[in-house]
This record gives structure tokens, sequence and C-alpha cells, in this order.
């Protein structure tokens, strides 16, 4: 065995060893990597199995209770919308359909505010403030929705919003529900969470509201772990049988 792995690891045939190798250690850590997401899907699993298994925050009297770890869980509240301070989320789709999504600030008692994805509105003639009041609603509402935290940074090739400063103090239309930086527009605080109102499954005018289907399943992330196991096993225990052919061959 000694000879056999000195022979392996000799001018001729160390470059195929180092690749082996390198291949080995790469199939394994693409294994450990999918486990690591079938943990994650397993623990974000259990926390909205939890959230929903919860009765409806009134975030009237829960408010200004931490909300931050209870995204998913079910929220009512009421409140009265701030139309002049909204703004929308673009490259949003409905029925294949390009749009946006109005977010409103519904202001509370206590003078902060929760910023609520009332829903989508077509792209065309909606491409400035002006053109969304025409979706206005009654400001007194009261509503029952999801609370969602907004994303930390963008999607996988998605686009940063740009930094607002002395020359850009407001951005109308933003790539992401960056809570915190919309809130520097306002003259008011807004919760670190905002609301997606529950869907109703007759409404056809806009804005449309909208709630993305979760499936609670761990996915394929155990069987991908497994075939690059299988494939770093091949790879380590299959090389030195290949030599040993090799050898046999060349003689």
């Amino acid at each position: 065995m000694i000879r056999i792995l000195a022979a392996m690891f000799s001018r001729r045939w160390l470059l195929t060893t180092l690749l082996v190798l390198a291949g080995t250690v790469l199939c394994i850590r693409l294994g450990i990597w999918q486990l690591d997401r079938l943990a994650q899907r397993r623990e974000f699993n259990t926390h909205v199995t939890q959230m929903w298994s919860l009765p409806p925050l009134d975030l009237n009297s829960s408010h200004p209770f931490d909300v931050t770890d209870m995204e998913y869980r079910a929220v009512q509240v009421t409140g009265e919308y701030d139309f002049a301070n909204q703004v929308s989320l673009r490259n949003q789709y409905f029925e294949n359909q390009l749009g946006y999504h109005l977010l409103t600030p519904l202001l509370l008692d206590d003078g902060s505010a929760v910023l609520v994805d009332r829903g989508w509105i077509p792209a065309e003639g909606n491409a400035s403030p002006s053109d969304w009041r025409k979706y206005d609603q009654a400001m007194d509402v009261t509503l029952t929705g999801i609370i969602r935290l907004g994303p930390a940074e963008p999607e996988l090739g998605g686009v940063p919003d740009p930094a607002l400063g002395s020359e850009q103090t407001r951005l109308d239309i933003w790539n992401m529900v960056n809570l915190e930086r919309i809130g520097k527009q306002v003259p008011y605080q807004i919760l670190d969470v905002y609301i997606q109102p529950n869907v109703d499954s007759a409404e056809a005018e806009p804005p449309i509201p909208y709630q993305a289907r979760l499936e609670l399943s761990e996915g394929p992330h155990l069987g991908y772990a497994g075939q690059w196991f299988i494939f770093a096993a091949m790879l380590f225990f299959g090389y030195p049988f290949f030599y040993l052919r090799k050898q046999e061959l060349d003689q």
C-alpha cells in the first residue's frame, strides 16, 4: 500500500492525484453545504409552523414589543394610511404582467407607523407617485395579514438601491423593502417589519394583495448531500483501483 501511495505521488501521477484529492474535498464540502441548507430549511419550517399556530397579533395593543422574530405570524392592525409618503417596489408580476407593489405607511395611535404592502398595480401608467393616487383607499382601515421582514441584502443577481444622501433625500421606487432606509425619508418612526394583507381570491382590482405560497417540506437537500458524498467516495476509493488497472494494462 505504501508503495502504491508513493507511486501515485510520483512526478508522473502527481497532478492527477492532486486533482482527485481536490475533487474529493470539493464533493465533501458540497455535501456538507447541502446538509447546512437542510438544517436551515428545517429551522425555517419549525419557525413558520410555530407562527401559524399562534393567534393573530394585535399590533395596536402589542406595539412596541419586538416583532422582528415573528415573521409569518398573523397580525391585525388599525390605523390611518399616509398616501403622501407611500413608495413602490419595482419588478413585481401578477399573472405574468409587470408592475409594482405599493408600500404605504399605516399610522398608529402612538405616532409611529407600519409599512403595508397593499399589493400589485400594473407598470403601465404608474411611473410616478402622482399616478398611484388613483389607488387611494379609505384612510382609516382595520386589516389582517402576516408579518414580514425586509431583506437585508438583494437576492442573488439583484440590484441594491442607491444610497440616500444630501442630493437625494427621497426614493420613490425601490428594488427591495429596505425598511431602515425607507424610514429615513418619512417624518415618523416605522416598525422594523411590514405587513402583507391577506389575499382575497376574488380581488381583481389593483392594488391586488400578495402573499408567497410557502412549501414546508425539506426539499431535495438530503438527497443532494448523499449524491455529493457518493461522488467523493467514488473519487477517493476508486482512484487507487484505476491506478492499479492502468499499471496492469501498461505491463
